[in-house]
């Protein structure tokens, strides 16, 4: 919940949230859980969970969602906790798109457009990945043009 003595103007940001090893489920609900507890964030939408075939990736399939919230965090405080969240699942990194106990992208973060090393915000490929698009237009469907959704109508998605 975000505290009504802070000064800092709230933005809408939209986060994608994934997993494919251990259990994915509990993992991707967990997070959002710890999303929603968050100190400078208040949680306004979750999507289902979608199981998703792995893109650009291997091993089992993910378990996917996306939740919007409001934030007063700057962007790269917003990422910083949420790479926490990851870490506390025992998240690595040995390479580019490995399986992973848990994996949160900041998709939007208002109408900023970053571009940095550390950050770049509309998420590159998130117009690509069904596995972003569906649970995004689920909860913000203005934010999903029909021709994105028809760019990803192969990839193998199901709403669980």
């Amino acid at each position: 919940m975000i505290p009504a003595s802070d000064q800092r103007e709230p933005v809408i940001a939209f986060i994608a949230l994934g997993a494919n090893l251990g259990d994915a489920r509990a993992a991707v609900v967990n997070a959002m859980d710890q999303i929603a507890g968050l100190p400078s964030v208040q949680l306004l939408a979750r999507s289902a969970l979608y199981q998703t075939a792995p893109v650009e990736s291997s091993g089992a399939d993910y378990i996917n969602a996306v939740v919007k919230v409001l934030s007063i965090s700057p962007a790269y405080s917003l990422l910083s906790l949420l790479q926490n969240i990851e870490q506390m699942t025992g998240r690595e990194r040995p390479y580019t798109n490995a399986p992973r106990t848990l994996d949160l992208d900041l998709l939007l973060f208002g109408s900023a457009t970053i571009e940095s090393e550390k950050l770049t915000v509309p998420h590159p490929r998130m117009r690509l990945r069904a596995f972003v698009l569906l649970p995004l237009h689920e909860i913000a469907p203005e934010l999903v043009p029909a021709a994105d959704l028809l760019r990803v109508a192969a990839q193998r998605i199901h709403k669980l």
